[in-house]
């Protein structure tokens, strides 16, 4: 069954045995630890590092899927934009922009962050999702990266979508988002380990940002408000060492995962009903 509301259970906090039914941890002292029956579900869902591993694989999937459905224009030499998929395969997945937005489909938040352009535009952006998503993950949880990582990409998004981009794709609104919780965790954290975090990976933040200006076709825009994004999720959740995650916590992440998996049904919904 989904709920497991009986027998022993692992402590969402602690990691150690208990009952499904106890009012607390037998060990940590957590107060309901079974979660209603749903904690050992949530667990396998946010087990360590499987929302990196899903993203880049529904990245790999969906970029595969927007050539299949254009052929012939990905398959057009375009200089170093190699194997691009056309605007109207990317349209029919979930594009966003100005255009998208003004036409109502708010989904196009969410779904264009799995979205890519090209094969180094997916290559370097999966390579940065995998450097970053495992540091996120340990400092502050692999629900809360679910929260940061979704919350970035949409708020990048939202941004550059009232400043008329007309068409944008790509997870770099996200990535920025996972500086900014990290830059938010240096700030937090203080002392000579939260320096060190600031100072690195806010290093790291300017310089993606200035190379931004020096390539055409950057969405700019969708990099800052990530930053702001991630930066903002990241001083509102709390810090892994200092609090375990809550049911909240993991609720909020099914709920990001939810609302684009919604939003790919919307997308092709749109598209071809």
């Amino acid at each position: 069954m989904f709920r497991k509301t009986s027998g022993a259970i692992l402590c969402p906090s602690c990691g150690r045995l208990t009952n499904a039914d106890a009012s607390a941890c037998l060990v940590c002292g957590r107060r309901n630890p079974g979660m209603w029956g749903f904690a050992g579900p949530l667990r396998s869902i946010f087990r360590r590092r499987s929302f990196v591993d899903v993203v880049s694989v529904a990245c790999a999937v969906l970029y595969l899927a927007s050539l299949v459905i254009d052929p012939q224009a990905a398959l057009r030499p375009r200089g170093f934009n190699v194997f691009s998929p056309s605007l109207g395969a990317l349209r029919v997945l979930g594009a966003t922009g100005a255009v998208p937005w003004q036409e109502g489909q708010w989904w196009t938040l969410f779904t264009a962050i799995y979205l890519h352009g090209g094969l180094l535009h997916i290559l370097f952006n999966v390579l940065w999702i995998r450097q970053l998503g495992p540091a996120v993950e340990d400092l502050y949880g692999p629900a809360r990266l679910v929260i940061i990582f979704t919350v970035a990409g949409a708020t990048g998004f939202l941004a550059s979508n009232f400043l008329v981009y007309d068409f944008t794709i790509g997870a770099s609104g996200s990535i920025f988002g996972l500086l900014g919780a990290l830059v938010a965790f240096g700030q937090k954290r203080g002392g000579a380990y939260g320096a060190m975090v600031f100072r690195q990976y806010g290093q790291w933040a300017l310089v993606l940002f200035v190379l931004g200006f020096l390539m055409s076709g950057v969405n700019n825009v969708a990099h800052a408000g990530g930053f702001v994004g991630g930066f903002a999720a990241g001083l509102v959740l709390a810090l892994a060492e200092h609090n375990s995650e809550t049911l909240m916590d993991q609720v909020l992440a099914a709920a990001a995962v939810g609302v684009t998996v919604l939003g790919f049904g919307l997308a092709l919904w749109s598209a071809f009903a």
